[in-house]
């Protein structure tokens, strides 16, 4: 068993190249931390130099126009390298969609600061719990992940509805989290109210799938980075005399984490999910197998599997801290009740 067999081959040429291109872009021995928030700006900038902040947001609202699967594939590899920048990423081309169309103009700058990597965007549900209203408009989110301060904030309502949070309106204060160092994670409140603008027809569906499908992407590349560092380490080892991967029960286990980071990277090279209900199922199922991957790959480690040296105590980290950034729990609650409003989805229905 090879150390690169656990990475299942990529679909295009120019999905590879990507990958490479992410990999270069994300290199180095050591990823800036929050305690370095220069030096994570000028990452964020760079992927925005290299058209790989928001690639896959439609070329006429200043993106870069890929389709999907090229995409989840950038995502992926940020996620298996700095699972903070591709999820600020996600966010990124989420609050540019909702700022394109009509609302360019009047949105114009903000949305170029956004693909230049310039501002800092957090995206968040409405019903989530971290949010607090007041007099109908979000007055403080407990919890953003932008990957930079200050930061502008977009929170998604229902039917079409949503509020824009100028960072320059808010108060944050940095909070602690398990993983996904570099992220910048902090609590906003409000501080300037009539400065919060109220958005409408938005397609808040579409935004929502963009944002699991991200997401899902992220946790696939994390899984697939953990599968890969227990192979690597069970090869390498040796125990009377013999590699680790002499022993059945290590080889069926590396089997199943290598498998499951192959599915869920598979899933999300699909074409996307037509609702949100769907996005929701995969997105849950990526970051529980992200995490559950993780978890393993630590263990395939022993006990060197808690020391910094070894990357996989970081991805288990980043796996439970993207999980909870995404709000999975959330997107969970809703999703469920969108399934039982669609005719025949309980019964196979509304498919892929």
């Amino acid at each position: 068993m090879s150390g690169h067999a656990t990475t299942p081959p990529t679909t295009t040429a120019e999905q590879a190249d990507l990958a490479v291109l992410v990999a270069e872009v994300t290199g180095g021995d050591e990823l800036p931390d929050d305690t370095d928030p220069a030096a994570v700006d000028r990452c964020r900038r760079r992927l925005a130099e290299l058209g790989l902040w928001t690639l896959g947001v439609d070329e006429a609202a200043g993106g870069g126009g890929a389709d999907p699967a090229l995409v989840a594939t950038a995502l992926a590899g940020l996620g298996r390298r700095w699972a903070a920048l591709g999820w600020a990423s996600v966010q990124a081309h989420a609050a540019a969609e909702a700022l394109a169309g009509d609302r360019v103009g009047a949105h114009a700058e903000l949305l170029a600061a956004i693909h230049a990597g310039d501002a800092p965007v957090a995206v968040i549900d409405a019903a989530s719990p971290a949010v607090g209203f007041a007099a109908g408009r979000p007055e403080r989110v407990d919890r953003i992940d932008a990957a930079g301060l200050p930061a502008t904030v977009l929170v998604l309502g229902e039917g079409g509805r949503g509020w824009l949070l100028p960072a320059d309106a808010l108060a944050a204060e940095e909070v602690r989290r398990t993983g996904l160092q570099g992220a910048r994670t902090a609590a906003v409140r409000v501080t300037a109210p009539g400065r919060v603008l109220s958005l409408d027809e938005l397609d808040d569906a579409a935004l929502r799938v963009r944002l699991r499908l991200g997401a899902a992407a992220v946790a696939a590349g994390l899984a697939g980075a953990a599968a890969d560092a227990a192979v690597g380490y069970s090869t390498g080892r040796s125990q009377f005399g013999a590699p680790l991967t002499a022993l059945p029960t290590v080889r069926e286990s590396l089997l199943s984490s290598s498998g499951t980071a192959a599915t869920v990277l598979r899933s999300v090279l699909l074409p996307a999910p037509p609702s949100p209900w769907q996005a929701t199922a995969l997105l849950d199922a990526a970051t529980e197998a992200a995490v559950d991957t993780c978890a393993r790959a630590l263990q395939a480690h022993g006990g060197y599997g808690y020391l910094t040296e070894y990357p996989v105590e970081r991805l288990l980290r980043d796996a439970v801290s993207l999980r909870a950034a995404c709000d999975v729990a959330t997107g969970r609650r809703g999703s469920a009740q969108d399934l039982v409003a669609v005719p025949g989805a309980g019964r196979g229905g509304g498919g892929a």
